[in-house]
């Protein structure tokens, strides 16, 4: 049996609804070795390497694949039970053929029992086909073992099945599921559901309380099994791995749920960076996603692994990289010395704010009195790919003023409306306003889209003039010093925008309480500002060289203009001399630095 067929099959079935809520995305052969092999598969073929011509080696090695247990507490219809179980029945071959070269008893029958394979599955019918699935695994490795031995237990009368309970993964005790007994060796894995924290339906909530008790809002839904994973292993010769959502190991998700698992003695033991999710099946979940292993504290390497590039560490952080286990905390105020930085302004008007460039031409045709409240306006898709679009901006006009206008006023009207059925009914006392405004229109600001594509070296950021409005899709920053868009387009702080700050799939979402006020700089002197300055003229004159082109263009890594490239590496080497004198090499170097400075400065901070 391929596991891709059934796998197939059953996500065919089942309606998209029912299949996203219980994560019935079933896993592919080549992700679930991803899984099993740096979990366990990787280290019992090296023993079999290191145990070859002695038999005592073989024998010991055989004996410990008899006592391994496998348990996927989300297993679906049993994929990774299956390739587990198959793995190890071709490994037990293989150790019985070598043991045959020197006329060895291979004792004639596999002792790999389908009683050491556990699982938990929420669905009935996925746990039924789970089953089903072990039954036709055993049948087939057995018809395997005829082929090469010559003879093979009966497989009839089936009196063996998985352990594979249907249930809520969350609420069963995994103790009672797959018991835990002296000198056990246990693999906890799988493909839990994801569920970001607002997907989730009142039953998952209930799931995540029963789990965490308290700080579990924020969450994503698959954090339950990691925590429940680490609680299982812990203290016991166990390890567990699960493919999850990238968010696990980004943003605010990392110190509300690493904290929590890595407190006792946990860490993380190998992990796979950010891969495009993806299986054979028509209707796939088109996530990007992680794996990351987690086993008791060892004194032995870790890996890393990205594509096709292994890394041996002595450490992964739960943001999969290498380098001591920090957390970033969320902060409401920055961190360095910076202003503050908002969200633009949110409009809330259904649409009715804002024109595109013919329509605002139409309007102001039939109302000629309108057209000194109209402001250009920028979200992130207008200053990113150059698109033009106005706005309605009403702030500190009376209503008697705006009345005289009859296409304002009727506009308006239906923005009430619009208010008075929303969820914030008193948002319609103020009509005529955005709904929440954060900018200080008497100043200029910078502007950063709050996503970015991830191909980008630096998310383009801008100086815009008070005539401006930024909508909340973008971050601003009222009257800022001008040096500190140099910081902020360095690529210093790309390396930690990458690091911290959380992901729309692969795309950089930029975040002004986890990625800007977390962000360590050092206090400078008068005279750096000033360097700094000239250094971000400089790209806006380069930009400006161009200005036919929209940022998206010349941000662009393969149109980039030379010298607009040459201009940003002048900055970085700029704000890389303020950190220390060495330029450095990679951004894991830059974040090794940066978080030994966060630390510090946290530290300072605290003690202040």
């Amino acid at each position: 049996i391929n596991p891709d067929i059934f796998g197939s099959m059953i996500q065919a079935v089942v309606t998209p609804e029912h299949r996203g809520g219980m994560g019935m995305h079933y896993t592919s052969v080549p992700n679930i070795m991803k899984v099993i092999e740096p979990l366990f598969l990787t280290e019992l073929y090296e023993e079999f390497e290191a145990a070859k011509g002695n038999t005592k080696k073989l024998m010991s090695l055989l004996h410990r694949l008899w006592k391994i247990k496998i348990f996927d507490p989300a297993c679906g219809s049993g994929n990774f039970l299956i390739i587990a179980y198959r793995e190890l029945r071709r490994l037990e071959i293989q150790i019985f053929k070598e043991l045959r070269t020197k006329s060895v008893d291979y004792f004639g029958f596999s002792q790999i029992q389908l009683s050491n394979f556990y699982g938990i599955e929420l669905d009935d019918f996925a746990h039924e086909v789970a089953i089903l699935s072990l039954w036709l695994a055993e049948h087939q490795m057995n018809q395997l073992f005829l082929n090469e031995f010559g003879s093979v237990k009966p497989a009839l009368p089936l009196t063996t099945t998985g352990n594979i309970v249907q249930g809520n993964a969350c609420r069963l005790d995994w103790e009672v599921v797959c018991p835990k007994e002296k000198g056990d060796e246990i693999y906890v894995l799988g493909n839990p559901p994801y569920l970001g924290s607002r997907r989730q339906e009142e039953a998952h909530k209930a799931d995540l309380a029963i789990v965490f008790k308290q700080d579990y809002k924020s969450l994503d839904y698959i954090s339950a099994w990691f925590y429940k994973g680490a609680n299982f292993i812990r203290g016991i010769n166990s390890k567990c791995a699960f493919v999850s959502t990238n968010s696990i190991c980004q943003g605010e998700q990392v110190s509300l749920l690493w904290q929590k698992i890595m407190k006792n003695k946990i860490e993380i033991g190998f992990a796979h960076k950010n891969f495009k999710w993806k299986n054979n099946a028509k209707a796939n979940a088109g996530v990007i996603v992680v794996i990351v292993g987690i086993q008791n504290e060892a004194n032995n390497p870790k890996y890393i692994f990205n594509e096709s590039v292994v890394t041996k560490v002595s450490n992964i952080n739960p943001y999969i990289l290498e380098g001591n286990t920090i957390f970033i905390h969320s902060r409401q105020t920055p961190l360095s010395d910076f202003p503050e930085m908002n969200f633009g302004n949110m409009p809330a008007d259904g649409g009715k704010f804002f024109f595109n460039a013919d329509e605002k031409e139409k309007f102001i045709h039939l109302y000629s009195n309108s057209e000194k409240y109209f402001r250009k306006v920028y979200g992130a898709e207008e200053f990113i790919n150059g698109k033009d679009r106005w706005c309605l901006w009403l702030e500190k006009i009376s209503l008697e003023e705006i009345n005289k206008i009859q296409g304002i006023k009727k506009l308006i009207k239906e923005i009430k409306e619009i208010r008075l059925e929303s969820s914030r009914p008193k948002l319609a006392e103020v009509p005529h306003l955005f709904a929440q405004i954060t900018q200080d229109t008497a100043h200029d600001f910078i502007i950063v889209p709050s996503a970015s594509s991830e191909n980008r070296d630096y998310i383009p950021l801008g100086y815009l003039s008070k005539e401006n409005i930024s909508t909340n899709l973008c971050l601003i920053i009222s009257k800022p010093p001008f040096y500190l868009l140099g910081v902020l387009t360095s690529k210093m702080h790309m390396a930690w925008v990458k690091a911290i700050a959380g992901r729309l799939k692969t795309d950089y979402r930029y975040s002004k309480d986890i990625a800007y006020n977390t962000f360590p700089f050092p206090n400078i002197s008068d005279s750096q500002k000033k360097e700094l300055e000239k250094h971000v003229y400089r790209i806006l004159e380069e930009r400006e060289k161009h200005s036919e082109k929209t940022l998206a263009q010349l941000y662009d890594p393969d149109k980039m203009p030379d010298g607009l490239r040459q201009a940003h590496h002048q900055n970085d080497l700029a704000i890389e001399r303020i950190y220390r004198s060495k330029p450095f090499s990679s951004d894991e170097e830059r974040l090794e630095y940066l978080f030994k400075l966060y630390e510090g400065m946290v530290e300072n901070e605290r003690t202040s």
